[in-house]
């Protein structure tokens, strides 16, 4: 398992926070986050949330039949703009695992006011693009922060 770290954020109950700072390159000319700049803290944020439980990608990558998570589907609302310099914190919760695929629902806020909210599914692949079953080992990490799944779920064997 992963040190926590400050770069890392950490995990309040189920929800892991990373905070994250708006800077220039982030914004469009009146000082506004570019909308497409979310996505990308949504990802910084699941990518931190799996590294400080100790799922690492260049690890799943090394693994047999080179597996990756892929977003599948994401829909994002957008409530009210970030700007320059401000201080935000990416929450991501997991909702739902099943044999392949992670669910998880992600809020960027400001000083506790949700600015975006999104649902997003990720599967989980191999090099080839086809799914592939989520490894025991990041079931087994995954499988206390997310309400909706015990490790007798999905018992069918990988494809």
């Amino acid at each position: 398992m992963s040190r926590p770290g400050p770069d890392l954020g950490r995990i309040e109950g189920r929800t892991h926070i990373l905070p994250v700072r708006v800077y220039y390159e982030d914004t469009d000319a009146g000082g506004i986050v570019y909308h497409a700049n979310y996505l990308r803290y949504a990802e910084r944020g699941r990518s931190d949330f799996l590294r400080l439980l100790g799922v690492h990608h260049q690890a799943l990558a090394e693994l047999p039949g080179r597996l990756g998570l892929a977003v599948r589907h994401c829909a994002f609302d957008y409530l009210a703009p970030a700007r320059l310099d401000d201080e935000l914190e990416v929450a991501t919760t997991l909702t739902a695992m099943s044999g392949a695929t992670l669910e998880a629902e992600q809020i960027v806020r400001r000083d506790g006011q949700d600015l975006v909210r999104g649902q997003v599914r990720i599967a989980c692949i191999a090099a080839n693009g086809r799914p592939r079953r989520l490894p025991d080992e990041m079931r087994r990490l995954l499988a206390p922060l997310c309400p909706s799944i015990s490790l007798q779920d999905d018992e069918a064997p990988a494809p």
